[in-house]
């Protein structure tokens, strides 16, 4: 069993209308974030989270699909900077309760 989770990207999907738009998300159903933007041409877009295969199977016909980011990768840089133990604690605190002192 592999401990390297599966890449989340996050992805803006452009379809040059709204009823384009509407069906694609009604036969996939992607984890999308936000509202719709209608530009100025009538093509229509949105942000969703989808895995690499994912992000293919939304391409087709009149639908682009542009990666934004890696939201695992940038996940993972973001729990590194995260210290560890508790910085609120005395220098010379004990350990209570049942863990083991290591």
């Amino acid at each position: 069993m592999s401990t390297t989770p599966t890449p989340i990207l996050r992805v803006r999907v452009t379809a040059r209308d709204a009823e384009t738009l509407r069906a694609l998300l009604r036969d996939t159903h992607p984890d999308v974030g936000g509202l719709a933007r209608r530009a100025d041409d009538g093509s229509c877009s949105i942000e969703a989270y989808v895995t690499p295969d994912q992000a293919e199977t939304l391409r087709r016909e009149g639908v682009s699909v542009t990666a934004i980011e890696d939201v695992t990768a940038k996940g993972q840089d973001r729990q590194a900077e995260v210290g560890r133990g508790d910085r609120f604690a005395p220098a010379d605190a004990v350990p209570h309760g049942l863990a083991d002192k290591v």
